[in-house]
């Protein structure tokens, strides 16, 4: 991408000085735009990435103010998570599960991520539709750049029931991403349709029985929701006996 858009600019305006007066200004008007995402595309990078409290987690102890307990690390070739989770919250007991799959992510990026930085021993393989983890087990699942991996509508709800699945009543879900928003559309430009909605998160969340109830914006890019099951499941009654009543209204003792 980076390429193309040298190419782009190098081209616009080698054109200028061969075209006619407007077609010349269109050329130049495309070189200047070409340079200009590159530039506040790599300058948000940078900013997001290693200036902002992103990789410091500070911002997540606003959504778990007691740390994530027993939690649930999500990755799609990526792991950048759990190991800072780890050294920050060492008592806090972490299963990692890597949804790595190249048929589904395509992304040149991811493959080479993934060879840069190789998942955490012990980490387990899952799909969308199926986590290794029982069925009301964590405290909190964190999704940190791991679901816009997962280009198909159909594995990202199925990823998200699996959430639900796993969660304990009061359980939290932590989704991390870029939104496909103004803020993220005014420095990246054409590169932001990799990013989804915020609706599209809300849409997968709410076909799963989890709500929003918390939202924090880091690097003034990337955006934190915090999601919870809808409704607690019912409690179990035990059967009791129900004192007779007889003909004249009294309760009798069975």
């Amino acid at each position: 991408m980076y390429a193309a858009g040298c190419l782009t600019a190098a081209a616009g305006l080698a054109l200028a000085h061969r075209l006619p007066g407007p077609a010349a200004g269109l050329a130049r008007a495309g070189a200047v735009a070409a340079v200009a995402l590159l530039a506040t595309g790599t300058a948000a990078t940078w900013w997001v990435y290693d200036r902002s409290e992103l990789r410091t987690f500070d911002w997540l102890e606003e959504l778990l103010p007691t740390g994530p307990g027993e939690h649930l690390v999500v990755s799609s070739g990526l792991d950048e998570t759990s190991r800072p989770l780890v050294a920050r919250w060492p008592r806090h007991p972490q299963t990692v599960v890597d949804l790595y799959d190249p048929a589904l992510m395509t992304e040149g990026s991811i493959r080479r991520a993934r060879r840069l930085v190789p998942p955490a021993p012990g980490t387990l393989p899952g799909r969308p539709d199926r986590l290794p983890v029982a069925t009301g087990s964590a405290d909190t699942v964190l999704a940190v750049f791991a679901a816009h991996e997962l280009r198909r509508p159909g594995d990202r709800h199925a990823l998200f029931a699996e959430f639900a699945r796993v969660l304990r009543p009061d359980g939290r879900l932590v989704l991390v991403e870029h939104l496909r928003d103004a803020a993220n559309t005014a420095v990246y430009g054409p590169g932001a349709w990799h990013f989804f909605p915020r609706r599209t998160w809300l849409r997968a969340a709410a076909a799963a029985g989890l709500r929003p109830v918390a939202q924090r914006r880091i690097g003034g890019l990337v955006t934190a929701l915090s999601l919870t099951p809808t409704t607690a499941p019912a409690p179990t009654v035990t059967p009791t006996t129900t004192p007779a009543v007889t003909s004249t209204g009294k309760r009798r003792t069975p």
